[in-house]
Order: structure tokens, then sequence, then C-alpha cells
């Protein structure tokens, strides 16, 4: 008190200023609403303020400058923000509405971009990728999923989003999608009984002696539904290279293994996995990564591991038709109706036209095509139906002696460098690939009989090779080339039966299955993007 009445610095201390009140140099303001200053009570707190000068609150100013627009709002919002929240980082799912870029890989390693909205289908994907590549259009043209680093791929089905998938890939992980074709895809509704074993389904037959066992996977088929399967696999212990045997069961309620044997008691039963929050992948390269004891491995793989092999739920079957079954009856037990839905959509897709809407629309060339005769010296229009008719029986006739020209057996002089090089137009044919990678290629394919592809062969300089699958395993048969009387044939059962060419052996074989296991029904091929 001494020091304020004696004129010394005024502290910073200060009381508030009142109701209305103005403060000037920490001088308080006059009090504008009564005749004096309101009273301050003692017990009011006090203010602290860093300056002897108080804060005055500021009031917005109408600026004379006109506002400026944002030129980049999308960086301020990161929920809209395509960089900051971009589905490629796995920061989120894709937008609707927006587009995406999908790079799809062909087996030649050639890339190509597309442009997909969200809700993009696997199947559309492919049907694009048909109509650009200009490829034969069938349902086994698929898209499969990728990741080299891990040695897993799969392939998706007809109804999964595809930028959906992409999404869900880790930044900087070498995954990719490959256009390929896979003829196993929908083998489990065409061959059943030989890709579910009886002896892997045993527990359903115990349950329905009385019906064959074909009938009984039909039933499940018929109705969406996965038979209970069952058999022993290797399974790697999490964080460890050991791999133990284990009797595993594929149930309603998931995926369990017996502690002890093949008991079948609760008490021995270990859940395993929850397949419907996890996708199932191909093990490629077992032995080389995760040192598996066979070549047929797989894996269960949760939607929350995006990198790395931890997590990871590796095992590995006995043989390939084991490996076949798990890998069907996991697909239907995570799809269910759904899968069989998508195989029915891909048979009523052979049935229809090839042409877009409901009827063949005739273009104004075709509509303009009149028939003509060039026998003379100068053309002339046939008016006549009869003549017409009896005139295009004649070219029909002409073609067909043609045609049986190339399937004579032609002499040696003539048509010996057609019969050698024809072949190489074919989609069949491969050209000089070795036998391991012609292994891998129709193992990639799909191990379905009937597979095939034409070869030139590496011990025999002059021959060929044709590589079959059959029983899910992969044959070889030797095409040597010979001549008699001045005539070049090719056979494979030393000239017992004999072709003109490679093309017509190929057909043959095609219609009569002669000395292979099985008839020829799909040719391994590989498109260009």
């Amino acid at each position: 008190d001494n020091a304020m009445e004696g004129g010394a610095q005024q502290s910073s201390l200060q009381e508030p200023p009142g109701p209305g009140g103005v403060e000037q140099d920490g001088v308080p303001g006059e009090w504008d609403g009564g005749e004096g200053p309101p009273e301050v009570k003692r017990s009011q707190p006090l203010f602290i303020h860093g300056s002897s000068r108080p804060v005055l609150p500021e009031e917005p100013r109408a600026s004379s400058l006109p506002a400026i627009p944002n030129p980049f709002p999308e960086l301020c919002s990161p929920s809209n923000s395509p960089i900051l929240s971009s589905p490629a980082l796995g920061q989120g799912p894709p937008r609707e509405g927006a587009s995406h870029v999908v790079k799809v890989f062909g087996e030649d390693g050639a890339c190509r971009s597309l442009e997909a909205s969200a809700g993009t289908t696997a199947r559309q994907l492919c049907e694009t990728l048909v109509r650009r590549t200009r490829a034969l259009q069938d349902q086994s043209w698929a898209l499969v999923e990728l990741h080299q680093h891990l040695a897993l791929e799969r392939c998706l089905e007809d109804h999964e989003a595809v930028v959906e998938v992409q999404s869900s890939w880790p930044p900087g992980a070498d995954s990719r999608f490959v256009f390929r074709k896979n003829f196993a895809k929908y083998e489990l509704f065409k061959s059943n009984a030989s890709l579910f074993p009886e002896v892997m389904v045993s527990s359903c037959l115990e349950a329905n002696k009385s019906m064959a066992h074909s009938e009984l996977i039909q039933n499940f088929l018929n109705s969406g539904s996965c038979p209970e399967v069952q058999g022993f696999l290797h399974l790697r212990e999490p964080g460890r290279k050991v791999w133990k045997r284990f009797h595993f069961s594929l149930r309603r309620s998931g995926l369990y293994y017996s502690t002890k044997g093949t008991s079948k008691d609760p008490r021995h039963l270990q859940y395993f996995a929850d397949l419907t929050e996890s996708n199932i992948y191909y093990v490629t390269q077992g032995k080389k990564l995760y040192g598996t004891p066979t070549e047929f491995g797989f894996c269960i793989k949760p939607h929350k591991v995006r990198s790395g092999v931890k997590g990871l739920k590796l095992l590995c079957s006995e043989d390939e038709q084991s490996r076949s079954c798990w890998m069907a009856a996991f697909r239907l037990f995570k799809y269910g109706m759904q899968l069989y839905r998508n195989y029915q959509q891909a048979q009523a897709r052979l049935s229809q036209p090839s042409w877009i809407g409901p009827t063949p629309l005739r273009s104004v060339s075709d509509n303009a095509l009149v028939a003509m005769d060039f026998s003379g010296c100068t053309g002339r229009v046939i008016e006549n139906p009869s003549e017409v008719l009896s005139v295009a029986l004649e070219e029909a006739q002409a073609w067909r002696k043609k045609t049986t020209h190339r399937y004579s057996l032609p002499a040696a002089c003539q048509s010996s460098p057609l019969s050698a090089a024809i072949h190489r137009t074919q989609p069949w044919f491969h050209g000089r690939i070795s036998r391991e990678d012609t292994q891998q290629l129709i193992g990639r394919q799909g191990l379905v009989d009937g597979v095939f592809l034409v070869r030139e062969s590496q011990r025999n300089p002059k021959g060929f090779v044709l590589s079959l699958c059959h029983l899910q395993r992969v044959k070889h048969y030797l095409i040597l080339p010979s001549e008699e009387e001045g005539r070049l044939y090719f056979t494979m059962d030393d000239g017992q039966t004999r072709f003109a060419d490679l093309i017509q052996l190929v057909e043959f074989h095609q219609i009569n299955r002669g000395i292979l296991p099985c008839k020829l029904r799909h040719y391994c091929t590989c498109v260009a993007l």
C-alpha cells in the first residue's frame, strides 16, 4: 500500500473493469450505466496479464480486400482428398463413384492400366480385357491376385470388387493382378465326384448310407452348402519352421484340428481359423520360402494381416488331389450359394449370342448383299432363287475340296514346308519351352483333364511334344515326323495313325481319344496385353 501511495510502478495485477468499462493505459474506464463506477467486491478473482497493458478482445473488422477462394480445397479435408486418403495406401475403403486405376499384367510380364469404378467386379474387368485383346470369350478367363514377396496367389471370384481387393494391399508391396486362363474355377460343379474323394467326406456318408457318393455331393453343391471335409494336413507352428501333422475337420462352425490323433471328441478339437474373414491362397514356392514338406502348400490369410509372414496360417497336403479338395471346400464354405450363382451366370453367358441386344442387327452392308455370277466375262446379278441355291451349293463343294486337299498326304516337295510351319499360327503351340515351364504353365491355368499344349521337343530337334493333363498330372507324348513314299506325316504311335500336319493331329484328338487317356478339351494360351 505504501509503495502504491508513493507513486511506485503499477503492478500487473489489476482488477477487471466493470461491464461496459474500457481501460486505457492501465486506468479503469468510466461506468456509463450509472452515477459512478460499480462497486468491486474484494472476493472477486484478479486477472493476470503478461504486461501492464490489458489484452483487449479482438472485434471482427470488415476488410476491404475481397475473399480469396482456396485453390486446393481437397488438401484441407483428408476425408475428401484423393492424396491423403487414397485407398491404394490402405487408409480406407474406396469411394463410391470415383474412378480408380487398376494395373493388370499378362503372363508375359506386359502391363495394361484400366480405369475402374469402386463397384467393378472381376468378371466385368475380364470381359473388358477380352474385348481389348480380341481373345476368344469363354468362362475360363480369370483375374488372379498375386503376392510375389509371399509366393501366394488366388483366383478372384466373379463377384468380387477389384478396387476393394487392391485397396487391401500394403503400400509399396509387389502385389499385382494377372490376367490368364483358369480352367479349374468351376470344375467343382462339373466333376464333383472326383474333386471330393469319398475318403475325405466319409462322415457325411455315414449319415446318408443309402445315397450314392456323387448324388450326395451334388445335393450339397445345389444347395450352396459345403460337405464336411476331413483329412491329415501338415501345419507350420507359429514363429517356428517346424511342421507337424494333424487331422483337420471342416465343419459348419469352422476349421478344427485334433490334438489327439483322429479323435473328434470336443475336448481334443482345437479351433484353427475363421474362413469367413480370410482368403485362401495357393503357395507357389513353398519349399524355398517356407520349407514345406511337399509342393502342395496353401495358406489361410486373415484380412487383418496386411504384410509380412506373421499371421499367415500355412498348411500343406500330401498330394494335389487333397489340396484341390480342401481349396474347393474352403470356397464353398466362404461364398456358398453366391459361388453357384456365379457358375450359373457364366453358363448363361455362353448360351447367349455374341452380339449386343435381344435380336441380331443387320448392318447396311448386309442388306446390300446380292448373289452374283462371275463365270462369264462380266458379272451378273442372279435373281432366280433356285439358281442362287444351286450356286451356293457349288461354291460350298469347291471349298470342301480345298479343305480335304490340306488333309490329304501331300508330296514332300510341295507341302512339307507348309506342314512344318502351319502349326505356328495356332494358339495351342508354344514353341521351344522347357518341360518344367510347361508343367508350371498348365498348373497355373488349371490341372483339369484335357488341358494341353504342343511344343517343340528339346531332345529331338525335328520332333514335337504334346503335353496333356490327366488326373491332375501332366503327361508328355512325343510326336515324330516321318516320310513314306515321298510323303511327310506325323505320328505318336510309330506310324499306326498318321496325320498330314499338327493341326490335323490336334483336331482328331479333340474328337477321338486315340492313344491318349482323355480327349483334348482346353488348350493353354497366353494373350499379349
